[in-house]
C-alpha cells in the first residue's frame, strides 16, 4: 500500500499506513500497539498514568511483539497545579449528597513529563515521541529531539499549531472539537475556542510547513479520504479503536460505547479538571458537564475515587469517565489491526479509482 497521495507522515515515522493509534491513557497498551504496528500504522503508548518500570515493560513487550516497527510514547505536558484546599472543600462538598462520609482522598496519578520522563526517553529512545497540553520545557524537548525521537503535539486552534512548530514540533495533530478524551488545548482554557476537524484541519495545514495529522470525528475510510482532502497527510484514530478487543475499557465503558447515541456526548471537566469528550453519565447530567467547582487538573478526580470504588465493581458508570468521541456509531467489533487495515484499504480503493 504506497500510492498514497501525501507520503509526508509515512516518511518522517516509518509506517506504511497514514493511520496513527490516539495514545488513550487507561484504555489501551502494548498489545493495541502492537496490532496497530503490524497492520503498518504507528502505535502508541500512553505514559501518563504509568510508573517508569510499567513503561519499561510496555515498551519491552512492544519491542518483543512488534519487531523492527516505529512506537510512538505519549505524555502530558500539564503543569502541576497549586495546592487550593477552599476549592477542594468545595467540590468535596458538591458531592456529599452522593457519599456520606469520605475518607482521605487519593490523589489523582497523571504525571507531567520530567526529568524522570526524559531519562527514559534517552534509555529506551522510541521512535517518537508525542505530547499533550502543548510541549515540554525547551531543555527537556532538545533532549527529545537528541535522542532522534520525532516529536507530535496536538493542536486545537491554528494559533496552537503556529505555536507547536516554532517550537520545534515535527509534525501536528490537528484535534477537533468531535474528539473523545482530553482536549490538547494549552494557550486558552476557553472551550468556546475549539474548532471542528472540518474547519481546523485545513486552516491549521495553511497555516504550518510541517505535516498535519487529522483527530476527531475519524472512525473509518471516509473520514481519512477527507482528512487527506483537506490537507492532512495522515489521521490519528480514538474512539475507533475502543471497541477492539484489545481496548482495556470497563464492561461498563463497552455498554455505554455500544448503545450511546452519536449526540450524547459532552465536554467535561469533572472527572480530572480538564475539558475532556465523554458519554453522559448520571454525575455529567445531575451537576452539569462543566463546573468551576471542579479542581484544577488532574486533581478533580480524587474526590470520586471512593465513589468510583463502591460502583465500578457494581458495572455501574456513574462516577467513571467514558471517554468517547462524536464518532461512536462508526465504532464496529472487530480486532485493531484488521480495522487499520480496512480503513487504509478502502480509502486506497477510492483514491484509485479516481484523481485526488
Amino acid at each position: 500500500m504506497s500510492h498514497w497521495p501525501d507520503r509526508r507522515i509515512l516518511d518522517l515515522l516509518g509506517i506504511e499506513l497514514p493511520i496513527l493509534q490516539a495514545p488513550m491513557a487507561g484504555a489501551t497498551g502494548s498489545s493495541m500497539a502492537i496490532a496497530v504496528g503490524l497492520a503498518g500504522g504507528l502505535g502508541a503508548l500512553p505514559c501518563a498514568m504509568l510508573s517508569g518500570e510499567q513503561v519499561r515493560a510496555e515498551i519491552a513487550a512492544f519491542r518483543a511483539g512488534c519487531p523492527g516497527r516505529p512506537l510512538n510514547l505519549n505524555f502530558f505536558c500539564h503543569q502541576p497545579p497549586a495546592p487550593d484546599a477552599e476549592r477542594d472543600a468545595r467540590w468535596k462538598q458538591a458531592l456529599e449528597p452522593y457519599y456520606s462520609e469520605v475518607g482521605p482522598t487519593p490523589v489523582s496519578n497523571r504525571a507531567p513529563f520530567d526529568e524522570q520522563s526524559c531519562l527514559l526517553v534517552e534509555a529506551l529512545r522510541p521512535e517518537v515521541v508525542s505530547f499533550h497540553f502543548g510541549l515540554p520545557q525547551a531543555e527537556l524537548l532538545q533532549r527529545v529531539k537528541a535522542s532522534g525521537a520525532k516529536v507530535l503535539s496536538s493542536a486545537t486552534t491554528v494559533e496552537e499549531a503556529a505555536w507547536l512548530e516554532r517550537n520545534g514540533c515535527d509534525a501536528i495533530i490537528a484535534m477537533g472539537y468531535e474528539a473523545g478524551g482530553h482536549r490538547g488545548m494549552f494557550l486558552s482554557d476557553d472551550i468556546t475556542s475549539q474548532i471542528g476537524t472540518f474547519a481546523l484541519v485545513p486552516q491549521v495545514a495553511d497555516a504550518v510547513g510541517v505535516p498535519v495529522i487529522a483527530a476527531g470525528g475519524i472512525g473509518d475510510h471516509r473520514g481519512l479520504l477527507a482528512a487527506l482532502a483537506l490537507g492532512a497527510s495522515a489521521v490519528q484514530i480514538g474512539t475507533a479503536y475502543l471497541f477492539c478487543p484489545e481496548a482495556k475499557v470497563s464492561p461498563a465503558h463497552r455498554r455505554a460505547l455500544d448503545s450511546a447515541p452519536a449526540s450524547d456526548t459532552a465536554l467535561t471537566n469533572l472527572f480530572t479538571g480538564r475539558p475532556a469528550r465523554g458519554i453522559n453519565n448520571r454525575l455529567m447530567r445531575e451537576l452539569g458537564p462543566m463546573s468551576e467547582l471542579a479542581p484544577r487538573f488532574p486533581l478533580a478526580g480524587g474526590a470520586l475515587m471512593p465513589l468510583r470504588a463502591i460502583t465500578d465493581p457494581q458495572g455501574k458508570s456513574d462516577f467513571s469517565n467514558l471517554w468517547s468521541g462524536q464518532a461512536l456509531r462508526l465504532g464496529r467489533h472487530m480486532p485493531a489491526g484488521e480495522l487499520t487495515r480496512e480503513i487504509a484499504g478502502k480509502a486506497l480503493a477510492v483514491i484509485g479509482h479516481q484523481a485526488f
